[in-house]
């Protein structure tokens, strides 16, 4: 072999592997600083329900809230947080995911959900799920194990069974207490209970996550904007993340999660300029909510409803549940 084309190539495998082991180090830096806010849906929640009731909200939200900050106090990822908050969130019958889904006008549950990593843009989703016990990590596995973004109905149940998820007949969603009061409503459910949640980990990466058993008596096949990335999820390390929750047709209409991001990256707005111009001036009243933190772990929860189940802590020792304004 030539001289000069042998040192060629040793002095390339050289630079390589030098650029292998910086990009691996990098990514192992940590900062110490870490976000993350949860909704539970945005609506109507009156002031004056059974205080008993309002706890249960508070007791859940903060032991959600408390699973999320653990992964990420002890250097745990921001998607791992995401899914394991959501995770409880579906598996509690006071949300309206996994567990406590409303019901279709048929009487069944089709449920939805997102996530999408903002270090490379990464997304998955499923859509009109009918046996998948925890929709968010069957969207999770279609980001990490298939190259497509969305699956839906038949084709995504049949994805949940071929990667193993936990599966349950649709009658696991089906609460005689949400059945009951689906009997005796001609009206749709009124919007929130949607889940979702943002974190931002010790090594920089943001994640988004939304979940939700979509809107009380909606015809069957319907899908609104939980597991469509840009609309009512999205992340991207150079901006924000984040999860929307309401009526799900005006996030789709006004890309609302993605907007939030395309003013801070195109306008130069900060997060708390962008996330107000989209909920209190783009979206008309009563339609709804979000939750979004940036790449430095500022937050924002704004919402043009009368309540929305929120939560956040952070590295800063912020760690609080609200409801109301």
């Amino acid at each position: 072999m030539n001289l000069n084309i042998y040192r060629t190539i040793i002095i390339f495998s050289i630079i390589s592997f030098i650029v292998l082991i910086n990009r691996d180090l990098n990514a192992q830096i940590k900062n110490e600083k870490y976000t993350i806010v949860i909704h539970g849906g945005a609506g109507y929640f009156p002031k004056d329900s059974p205080g008993e009731l309002k706890q249960q909200y508070i007791n859940s939200l903060t032991d959600a809230l408390n699973i999320g900050k653990n992964i990420l106090v002890n250097g745990g990822t921001s998607i791992d947080a995401v899914e394991k908050v959501i995770n409880y969130l579906e598996n509690n019958i006071l949300f309206n995911a996994g567990k406590g889904a409303v019901f279709t006008s048929e009487g069944k549950h089709e449920l939805d959900a997102s996530i999408m990593q903002g270090k490379d843009l990464s997304s998955g989703a499923v859509a009109g799920v009918t046996i998948i016990k925890n929709p968010i990590s069957l969207a999770r596995l279609v980001m990490e194990k298939t190259d497509h973004i969305l699956f839906v109905g038949k084709g995504a149940d049949d994805l949940g069974i071929l990667f193993g998820v936990d599966i349950v007949p649709n009658s696991y969603f089906h609460d005689s207490t949400n059945y009951q009061k689906w009997l005796k409503s001609n009206l749709p459910k009124q919007q929130g209970e949607t889940v979702g949640c943002v974190a931002l980990d010790q090594y920089g990466n943001i994640t988004a996550g939304t979940s939700t058993g979509g809107r009380q008596n909606k015809m069957p096949g319907r899908v609104g904007d939980s597991p469509l990335i840009n609309a009512g999820t999205y992340a991207n390390n150079n901006t924000c993340g984040v999860s929307a929750t309401g009526i799900g047709e005006l996030f789709i209409r006004n890309t609302i999660a993605f907007n939030i991001s395309a003013l801070m990256d195109y306008k130069g707005y900060t997060l708390k300029q962008a996330c107000d111009e989209m909920i209190y001036n783009k979206l008309p009243e009563g339609s709804g909510g979000i939750i979004a933190l940036d790449k430095d772990g500022n937050y924002e929860m704004p919402f043009n409803t009368n309540s929305m189940m929120r939560a956040v802590a952070n590295s800063n020792g912020e760690f609080k549940i609200e409801i109301w304004k």
